[in-house]
């Protein structure tokens, strides 16, 4: 029960960071870099009279029910959860924290901080089985019939968006909001690499046999033990290799120090691990 109000509680974190980008930076410049938000922007320039809080709530409905019929019930609760906390977050910051002009005179600078504010917003929500779905749904629909892969469709759909405001707002913002879908989408994968991150650990040491009684009994995780040849020596190794999140990989390198200081390691960064305790292949 902890573990799923936590990650209720990141999702809604995740939603907030994403809300504060599209009303605090977005909105104000007429930014429209994607999504339900960006398709949001531009629906608000043609009828100004309706909130862009409001046409992301309308937009979302829209969508599910056009998902609903191309799809089934194939997004999830967690995707719809926070589509729709996102679209009301954003309607209550209109409400409570009004924006009448952007912050600065520098669009780029606005542009670069939200987006990487947003973008880890999204990190969070990706990083909890979830999405703040909208024009997802767009790009699963595309993946079904058109068999374009799922990146390459949402890519599209955004740009299409980024290209729609460029009619409405003129081609430097149009330009602005090109390049705001694709800072997007590096900081977004940049930033799930830092959450998942995890370090091949491969240990040659004459304490192998307490190296391995550490990283079991200690650490709780699981090595692998091979046999190995050195190559001027001729010597005979037991050679260990594990998986570690940073933490334990700190751990067992003091470890490691006190005990051994003239092992030989060797450590990779892993950005995607699959199988056992680690992610499901499917």
């Amino acid at each position: 029960m902890r573990q799923k109000l936590f990650s209720f509680l990141l999702v809604n974190v995740g939603a907030f960071f994403v809300a504060v980008n599209v009303h605090f930076f977005l909105s104000p410049n007429s930014l429209a870099t994607g999504g339900v938000s960006g398709l949001s922007i531009v629906l608000n320039h043609v009828v100004p009279g309706i909130s862009i809080g409001t046409f992301m709530i309308l937009v979302n409905i829209v969508l599910f029910i056009i998902g609903l019929i191309f799809l089934g019930f194939s997004f999830g609760t967690k995707t719809i959860y926070t589509s729709f906390a996102l679209s009301f977050m954003v309607w209550l910051l209109e409400r409570f924290a009004p924006v009448s002009e952007p912050l600065s005179n520098d669009v780029l600078i606005q542009l670069i901080i939200g987006q990487c504010i947003a973008a880890t917003g999204m990190a969070i929500v990706f990083n909890q089985k979830a999405s703040t779905g909208g024009t997802d749904i767009i790009a699963m629909i595309l993946n079904k019939y058109f068999n374009i892969e799922i990146g390459r469709a949402v890519l599209f759909s955004d740009l299409s968006i980024a290209l729609s405001s460029t009619f409405l707002f003129g081609p430097q913002v149009g330009m602005y909001a090109f390049f705001g879908v694709i800072l997007n989408g590096l900081v977004i994968d940049y930033t799930l690499q830092q959450f998942n991150t995890n370090k091949e650990v491969v240990i040659i040491s004459k304490r192998s046999d307490d190296i391995r009684a550490f990283i079991v009994e200690e650490l709780g995780k699981g090595a692998t033990i091979h046999k190995a040849t050195g190559a001027f020596t001729s010597d005979q190794k037991e050679v260990i290799t594990t998986i570690l999140g940073r933490k334990d990989f700190s751990k067992l390198k003091n470890y490691i120090t006190e005990i051994d200081n003239k092992a030989f390691i060797t450590v990779h960064n892993m950005n995607e691990i699959l199988g056992q305790n680690f992610k499901r292949l499917a």
